[in-house]
């Protein structure tokens, strides 16, 4: 460590990087999560030692005991966020600051050492001004930053592991809405949970993401785009939708979500939207809200709009709901006017498109 939470990183650029016009081909259509740039970051933790050997270096495969203990007891976390082409052509990150401090409680939950705030910042910083020819400059385009961290010492035992390694990588990526912002139907799932009280549900963790999968399964079966959980205690409430948080829009211009509780994950865009919200003078409530609420208020017409919001998409309007003794629209099944105003100002923030009152646009 240097300067108490700060690292040096040496950098070692990549000696064969892709070339400008073999880049452009790549980016015309990126899709997402399966172009990566040339390098990446990684920092070492060590019992005793602390963080060290910080390196940006060129990305390469991770070599791995099969006895490393995230391959046996999951001990992994990690977080998303984006890089932005701003309009004036410098580069911003949108709350970076909150990324880092939800990895922090997300090592922390999981028996982890934790990052310092400053080092998580300072490794996003290097790998974008190094990777920066990687950021789209389309409409809708950006570079997905993903750090993870896990445990890496070669151990067979039950017990918080004593080296990690921590791994930051970047892909660039296109809209995620290419025809425009389009209604989603979820599923409603009756089966499965996504986190109960006292687990891992506020933790940005592998394993809660495995767990949802066969139930992303069930809602792809019943032809929808997305799950939607009910609470794990009484199979009432709604809890996330997939890896989103829900919010419900009202006729009296109340904002409804549910409250975070411990198995709700904080969701970064999730806080925005509250904010934004808000400001721009809707009556924001962090309520539980049932199924049975969800269906009548909607059939009666009270319930307006309801939409999903994560870092990947940013704001998904839902336009259908399906269970198993039927399905029901909200509204007239498009995008809410509150729910396109609040993308849309998110979006023009993150890009730096709009004045920022809030201080989270990041400059790199």
């Amino acid at each position: 460590m240097i300067g108490g939470d700060r690292l040096d990183f040496e950098v070692r650029r990549n000696s064969a990087p892709v070339s400008a016009a073999e880049r452009a081909a790549l980016m015309a259509n990126p899709g997402f999560g399966r172009i990566f740039t040339d390098h990446m970051v990684t920092i070492r933790y060590a019992d005793g030692k602390g963080w060290y050997d910080a390196q940006v270096e060129p990305r390469a495969p991770i070599p791995m005991d099969p006895a490393s203990a995230v391959l046996h007891y999951a001990q992994e976390i990690f977080e998303g966020l984006k890089a932005y082409q701003a309009a004036d052509g410098g580069i911003t990150m949108f709350r970076p600051e909150a990324n880092a401090a939800r990895f922090a409680a997300s090592a922390q939950r999981m028996a982890m050492p934790v990052l310092p705030e400053q080092v998580f910042l300072d490794s996003l910083h290097q790998l974008v001004k190094i990777d920066r020819d990687w950021i789209p400059t389309g409409d809708g385009g950006s570079l997905y930053l993903r750090p993870f961290m896990f445990a890496s010492e070669v151990f067979l035992g039950v017990r918080p592991a004593l080296e990690y390694l921590y791994v930051l990588i970047a892909s660039p990526v296109g809209s995620y809405f290419s025809g425009g912002v389009q209604p989603v139907t979820v599923w409603v799932s009756p089966t499965y949970t996504r986190a109960a009280p006292g687990g891992t549900g506020a933790a940005k963790t592998g394993a809660n993401y495995a767990a949802s999968l066969i139930a992303q399964g069930e809602a792809i079966d019943h032809g929808c785009d997305q799950v939607v959980f009910l609470d794990a205690v009484e199979r009432r409430y709604i809890d996330e939708s997939g890896a989103m948080n829900v919010f419900f829009r009202y006729d009296d211009d109340t904002l409804v979500t549910p409250p975070l509780g411990g198995t709700i994950l904080a969701g970064i865009t999730r806080d925005s939207v509250l904010r934004l919200a808000t400001d721009a003078g809707l009556t924001v409530l962090e309520r539980p809200v049932a199924f049975d609420e969800w269906r009548a208020d909607a059939a009666s017409g009270r319930l307006r709009e309801v939409f999903a919001c994560g870092t990947a998409a940013v704001i998904t309007p839902i336009g259908q709901v399906r269970f198993p003794d039927g399905e029901f629209t909200i509204a007239d099944g498009a995008p809410g006017e509150v729910t396109t105003a609040l993308r849309q100002r998110l979006v023009d923030l993150q890009r730096g498109r709009a004045e920022d009152p809030y201080g989270w646009v990041h400059r790199v």
